[in-house]
């Protein structure tokens, strides 16, 4: 009995991405966003480059899925 496996929790850690509506970029590609644009724009906060991403997301319907990574990041670049 003590070398059963324990039954997963529900809301385990590699079960997130069944719970992301699939308008959201996923972890890794708003790390590798965040990265880039903290590359190209050093002087802007982490805030600011997210609260620009909000606004490219606002003025694309409200979604980011479609758009390319270089796209989100030109089109944040010219709100930062």
């Amino acid at each position: 009995e003590k070398f059963l496996p324990k039954p997963s929790a529900p809301f385990s850690t590699n079960s997130y991405n069944a719970f992301i509506s699939p308008n959201t970029l996923n972890l890794s590609s708003f790390t590798k966003l965040m990265k880039k644009l903290q590359e190209i724009h050093p002087e802007a906060s982490r805030d600011s480059i997210v609260d620009a991403l909000l606004e490219v997301r606002k003025n694309n319907k409200g979604i980011l899925s479609g758009l390319s990574i270089n796209s989100i990041v030109q089109r944040t670049s010219v709100i930062l």
